[in-house]
């Protein structure tokens, strides 16, 4: 098995990515940047107003059957068409990290579906999780997504389905930053 990969997302003032909008669903909104950096290194810039880290690392919640489901359809990052992207960064509430894994596995895909309603939308979108809790970032999940601009509306519908799902009452803070690759 491959190590974790840490990935760091920053915005300020540079990075390939333009940051289109910033919307607070819940919680407190992040401050306004211009770009986004995506690295897997370390970054130390000094044109950010924020950054964010998390890990990419083993699946959780999901079982052998829905993985290699997911690994069937699931297209890799960085196509070339896939110049629209999402990063949608997540905290649970103390009431979900106090449920044991199977309670909240119930809730994620027995009750919510998640998996199940993201399977019907790959593989126009693509997408990579990153675990942010454990390293004592403000986000308990980075949710990276890349897509085609065809592709938008169905992945308007995807976050329309979730959002309206039992697992979103226990999200207490989100934000949805809509990004556009810069064409090089």
């Amino acid at each position: 098995m491959a190590p974790p990969l840490t990935v760091t997302f920053a915005g300020g003032a540079t990075g390939p990515w333009r940051i289109e909008s910033m919307s607070s669903i819940s919680g407190e909104a992040l401050p306004v940047a211009e770009r986004l950096a995506m690295d897997v290194e370390p970054m130390v810039r000094r044109d950010v107003a924020w950054s964010l880290r998390g890990v990419v690392s083993n699946t959780r919640y999901t079982t052998a059957e829905e993985l290699n489901a997911l690994n069937v359809v699931s297209p890799p990052l960085r196509r070339p068409e896939a110049v629209c992207a999402a990063l949608i960064p997540i905290r649970k509430s103390d009431a979900w990290w106090s449920m044991a894994q199977d309670q909240r596995r119930a809730v994620f895909e027995e009750r919510s579906q998640h998996i199940a309603r993201s399977l019907r939308y790959l593989p126009a979108v693509a997408r990579r999780l990153h675990h942010a809790r454990d390293l004592g970032e403000p986000f308990d999940f980075l949710t990276w997504f890349e897509f085609a601009p065809q592709h938008a509306a169905g992945f308007d519908a995807l976050l329309a389905e979730l959002r309206a799902s039992e697992e979103w009452h226990y999200v207490e803070r989100e934000v949805e930053i809509r990004l556009v690759r810069d064409e090089t």
